[in-house]
């Protein structure tokens, strides 16, 4: 889960990961998990807070190496509700 997290960039390093997870900031499929080497599936759904905002995202693929912006925003769908991060970004 937190290499995961790491590849899709929705955070910027794989222990920061591994302590959202640990912390109990992050649900797969609405269960808490606290383990950082959970395994995560496509068609995974996480939900995230962090930076004080909470993120729904599906997972899409799983990735084989942490890529630039546009190929870690292939590994999920954004199901989080209101205008997406990367729209509020372009603004």
């Amino acid at each position: 889960m937190d290499k995961w997290l790491w590849f899709a960039r929705v955070v910027k390093q794989r222990p920061t990961a591994a302590e959202l997870v640990e912390a109990g900031h992050v649900r797969l499929n609405r269960a808490k998990v606290t383990k950082p080497g959970h395994v995560v599936r496509p068609d995974d759904v996480l939900t995230i807070a962090v930076g004080g905002h909470v993120r729904v995202l599906k997972v899409k693929d799983l990735g084989t190496r942490r890529g630039p912006f546009a190929q870690a925003c292939q590994l999920y769908e954004d199901l989080t509700p209101g205008p997406s991060r990367d729209e509020k970004d372009r603004a």
